[in-house]
């Protein structure tokens, strides 16, 4: 195969050291975007009525579920990269030289925020729909780790926007330009988010569903994505295993979403106090009336001037019927 006239260049260094201190652009890029993903849910968060410091209590309980999920998924879809004879099984530890599987983070990590949740009495499927967009973002930004890292490239190619791989990080010990899957996944990734942005501002979706319109989303991309890398995986009938968890995904994600419609129409009304006494770490105590802090997005006053009992109330298209609470009337939770 002839080398194309363009290409994109991979980086010469993914690792610079300050000091003993190592600096590593894939570590970098996860950080940036857990910030990101912070960033987008707080300000989704408090849209929906929830209180300043939710989301950064749930992010303790996320971030370190998130990433054993991640490492394991690996792992134990790959085992034989670490436990095959004249393999070194320590290295399962060594994280920053990749094998991060976003299967069993957000599996994982749905799991510590829905402790977390039942805990201080949030609306778990409110804080995925939340939650959602910033995690394409994160997923988008993190996949430039692998452009460092020269991993998850795809087939050879002669096409301009080609990736130059190095010998080092190549089966054949040779350079040549791939496939760029890492620039594929992360365009999609940040398409997927501005879609659910859109979806959920268009059609107020509640009740998990933003978060399911993700997941079925990101799948699709992943599924094709996916075909095109050369990269090592395991196989079940000629598919890679990635393959067949995108359209399990992809198929559960879309059965959930309908059931949910259908059951639960609407968003939610409360989003947080949902069990007494159970406020977050960081987040003001709820006052006699039930309102974390004494006030919530949406309150309105009496004539008294006190606010009302109401967290979150969801106000309908203009000319709708005021929902439960609306009026200042007590809602149920």
């Amino acid at each position: 195969m002839h080398t194309p006239l363009a290409y994109l260049p991979s980086p010469s260094r993914g690792v610079w050291h300050l000091g003993p201190l190592p600096i590593r652009a894939y570590a970098l890029c996860i950080i940036l975007g857990i910030i990101v993903a912070v960033a987008v849910t707080d300000r989704r968060w408090r849209n929906r009525g929830g209180s300043p410091g939710t989301v950064g209590t749930l992010v303790t309980w996320a971030i370190p579920f998130g990433l054993v999920g991640a490492r394991l998924y690996h792992v134990v879809t790959d085992p034989e990269l670490y436990f095959k004879p004249g393999r070194d099984w320590v290295r399962v530890f060594y994280i920053w030289d990749g094998g991060l599987g976003i299967w069993g983070s957000i599996a994982l990590g749905a799991l510590g925020v829905w402790i977390a949740c039942r805990r201080y009495g949030i609306a778990f499927p409110a804080f995925a729909d939340a939650a959602a967009p910033g995690i394409a973002f994160a997923q988008a930004i993190g996949r430039w780790g692998n452009y460092f890292n020269q991993e998850l490239y795809g087939k050879p190619t002669t096409m301009p926007w080609g990736l130059r791989i190095d010998g080092a990080h190549t089966a054949s010990g040779l350079p040549g330009i791939y496939q760029p899957t890492f620039l594929y996944e992360s365009l999609w990734d940040a398409g997927t988010a501005v879609f659910v942005l859109w979806a959920d501002r268009r059609f107020r979706l509640g009740h998990g569903r933003a978060f399911l319109l993700y997941a079925a989303t990101y799948t699709v991309g992943r599924g094709w994505i996916e075909y095109l890398r050369v990269d090592h995986a395991n196989h079940i009938l000629g598919l890679r295993l990635n393959d067949w968890t995108s359209m399990l995904v992809f198929l559960g994600a879309v059965i959930a979403f309908v059931v949910s419609a259908r059951r639960s129409p609407g968003r939610e009304v409360v989003v947080e106090g949902l069990r007494s006494g159970s406020t977050p770490p960081g987040v003001a105590a709820a006052d006699s009336s039930g309102v974390p802090g004494g006030y919530a997005p949406g309150a309105v006053s009496n004539s008294a001037g006190e606010a009302s009992s109401a967290v979150a109330v969801d106000v309908g298209p203009p000319g709708s019927a005021p929902p439960p609470g609306a009026d200042g009337s007590e809602v149920e939770r």
